[in-house]
């Protein structure tokens, strides 16, 4: 059974837990502090359990070069990248603000540090867990340094080959952390035949001991419901007040609705999940005492035979009798007392030991 661990306080992941479901807010606040609590009171109410924003310190995560690109995209806060990024990034104040008021909510609060500079910050801030994008996943140094801090890490694997992801598991294991990665493919909206869900199966013989989770950029909510059904213990999803405002990411996102019943929907399909042990279920014996069949005789038998197998058939038959699954047991026995055709074989009608 994959490794559990208490990922926020009070919530556990991994094993028979309930999938951990992350509304990722990300930058679609639009870069306004009303709108971005209006979206946690959203994911609230949806029943997702953390509210997740990405946190960057821009000198940090990008070179000057970087920040003074032209940006013209339709997407575009800005003439140039940095001016971009700069009005739809948060201060330290509102960061704190936002986490308080999730508090008053009553949902987890966490954000991608995007570079080291934030993933300190929010580690001042006392987040529950660091959540490292997949531009970061291969950033051995970053990871190294997050997971010295002590917190569980989620670590979303978009972007890259196997090989990496095994380098990234060593490296976690090493600093001896609590964590899962998400299997994720980076492309905004994402198409269904570049999902590739089966790689939730291939990390989950690889890392046996951890969760396994699924980061989706996908429209829709039967992917993610997929990633379930295939044991995903952490799912995260893009949330958008408005598919049409402008960002690169609202297209992929989920609106207040579709998040709410993505939500339903995960926690249906967990309780079908249900047990790993196959057994006659209580909710199944009506049917088994109408319908379940029972070894009855193909002929009459008279007492002290030896029961050969064209003795023996199996019917639906009053009062039960021994189970078919058991009638090549029956063989080689011998019979107690004179039976009718169509008579139930029963326990008490046959000798204990092969003759």
């Amino acid at each position: 059974m994959p490794l559990e661990f208490e990922l926020a306080p009070g919530r556990m992941i991994g094993g028979d837990h309930p999938c951990f479901i992350i509304a990722e807010i990300g930058q679609n606040h639009q870069g306004d502090i009303k709108i971005a609590k209006q979206m946690i009171k959203i994911a609230k109410e949806a029943g997702a359990d953390c509210a997740k924003f990405q946190k960057s310190e821009l000198q940090y995560k990008f070179n000057k070069a970087a920040l003074a690109r032209p940006y013209n995209s339709k997407n575009s806060f800005g003439r140039t990248y940095g001016e971009h990024k700069r009005f739809l990034e948060f201060s330290h104040a509102q960061y704190k603000e936002l986490k308080e008021y999730a508090a008053e909510v009553g949902i987890y609060f966490t954000a991608s540090g995007m570079d080291e500079a934030a993933m300190e910050f929010l580690h001042q801030l006392d987040v529950p867990f660091f959540k490292v994008g997949s531009g970061d996943t291969n950033n051995l140094p970053f990871l190294t340094r997050s997971a010295k801090k002590g917190r569980p890490m989620v670590v979303s694997s978009g972007m890259q080959s196997m090989d990496t992801m095994r380098t990234v598991y060593k490296t976690l294991k090493a600093e001896d952390v609590n964590f899962c990665i998400l299997q994720c493919t980076s492309a905004y909206p994402l198409e269904p035949e570049d999902v590739h869900l089966r790689i939730i199966q291939e990390y989950q013989k690889e890392f046996p001991d951890i969760p396994i989770g699924y980061s989706g950029h996908e429209s829709g909510k039967t992917i993610t419901l997929g990633a379930i059904a295939m044991g995903a213990k952490v799912v995260e999803r893009h949330i958008t007040m408005d598919k049409t405002w402008k960002g690169s990411d609202h297209e992929a996102s989920l609106e207040p609705q579709e998040l709410k019943e993505l939500v339903a929907e995960i926690r249906f399909l967990e309780r079908a999940l249900g047990s790993r042990v196959k057994e006659m279920r209580a909710c199944e014996l009506a049917c088994h005492n109408k319908l379940g069949k029972s070894v009855v005789a193909a002929k009459p038998i008279t007492s002290d035979t030896v029961l050969t197998e064209e003795m023996l058939t199996v019917k639906v038959a009053e009062p039960k009798g021994y189970p078919p699954e058991k009638i090549y047991s029956l063989i080689g026995r011998k019979i107690k007392r004179d039976l009718e055709y169509d008579d139930t074989i029963r326990e008490e009608d046959v000798t204990s030991e092969e003759s």
